[in-house]
């Protein structure tokens, strides 16, 4: 069972507002940070004090209001932006990695995972991307020019890059790296026992379930965001700071229920193949439920191709569906 903890947070996004900023376990503050036009509304950003500092986890999008909110937030918690040491980002989506490189640029350390680092500059043409996923030509014109249109022109490149297990460089703290890929490739969770806290990024919300896209040829996300999900339940009896909604505790609960999403979203896939015989990838997506109608989904359709194409990579790497690199068949067609 889940339980909330961050009762002040859930009321705020029930009115649609911004929750409060709050000390928590361990001296752990949480500030909350704009994200315009976003159903996302904040991140939920955390502020670490250690002996000689602070570190700022995820410090939010880049923008005037989100740097005002980091500003009172740090406030708040008796400190200014000179108290910064250093920047940790779960992973380097905006809404994290925004005003890492305001912080950077008055001295403090950025820290990430490799793969991130890796991921700061993706090649390759969202229109060829697109077309290699059968997105009829009228689609591709509309639907081009929205991949990558948040990404950071000239993003924060990391001092520090965390492996798993690493401890994050905070002196009077032990806050250690967990590797949590699936939502992004080196996507990671922060553990502090002795605080009872688990920071997990995007990869556990309370409500929602993140996107799980294919992000490079021959990854299987969705297989690193199940074993990832298995890794973090193992930490069920600490509370979950998530970066999104609000905080929570039932980790393995969650997790648990992520996995059971999944299940059945493999479930429909394979009998929406079967039903249609050999469909592209994007008429597959096109055929699927989501929490709107496919004609109502806009920009978000090339999350849901993406998202497809991760279940379906997951499901051909374990014979229950054939991908042909142009069609999705039952797996008994190949037989």
């Amino acid at each position: 069972m889940i339980t909330v903890t961050g009762e002040a947070q859930l009321e705020a996004w029930r009115s649609r507002a911004l929750p409060p900023v709050e000390r928590l376990a361990g001296g752990i503050w949480s500030v909350p940070v704009p994200i315009p036009q976003s159903p996302l509304r904040y991140t939920l950003s955390y502020l670490i004090p250690g002996d000689d500092g602070l570190v700022v986890v995820d410090p939010g999008w880049d923008s005037a209001e989100g740097w005002a909110a980091l500003h009172a937030g740090l406030s708040a918690a008796g400190a200014t932006t000179g108290d910064v040491r250093g920047v940790v980002v779960t992973h380097v989506h905006s809404d994290h990695h925004g005003l890492s490189k305001r912080l950077q640029d008055l001295g403090a350390w950025v820290a990430m995972h490799p793969a991130e680092r890796d991921a700061l500059h993706p090649g390759g043409s969202p229109a060829d991307w697109l077309r290699a996923h059968h997105v009829p030509e009228d689609e591709i014109a509309a639907l081009a020019g929205t991949i990558g249109q948040h990404r950071l022109s000239e993003p924060a490149q990391p001092d520090v890059l965390l492996q798993d297990g690493d401890p994050i460089p905070l002196a009077g703290r032990t806050v250690t790296t967990v590797w949590t890929p699936g939502h992004t490739p080196g996507h990671i969770c922060l553990l502090e026992p002795a605080a009872g806290v688990l920071l997990t990024g995007d990869h556990l919300l309370p409500r929602i379930s993140p996107n799980i896209g294919l992000q490079r040829p021959g990854s299987s996300p969705l297989e690193s965001f199940l074993e990832s999900l298995d890794r973090v339940a193992k930490h069920d009896e600490l509370e979950a700071f998530p970066a999104h909604e609000y905080r929570f505790r039932g980790i393995a609960a969650r997790s648990r229920q992520l996995r059971e999403h999944h299940e059945a979203r493999c479930d429909e896939i394979v009998a929406t193949v079967a039903a249609l015989g050999a469909p592209t990838i994007w008429t597959l997506a096109a055929s699927l439920t989501w929490s709107r109608p496919w004609a109502e989904i806009g920009p978000m359709r090339v999350g849901a191709v993406a998202e497809t194409m991760a279940h379906v990579r997951y499901l051909a790497d374990r014979g229950a569906l054939h991908w042909s690199g142009e069609t999705v068949s039952p797996a008994s067609s190949t037989s």
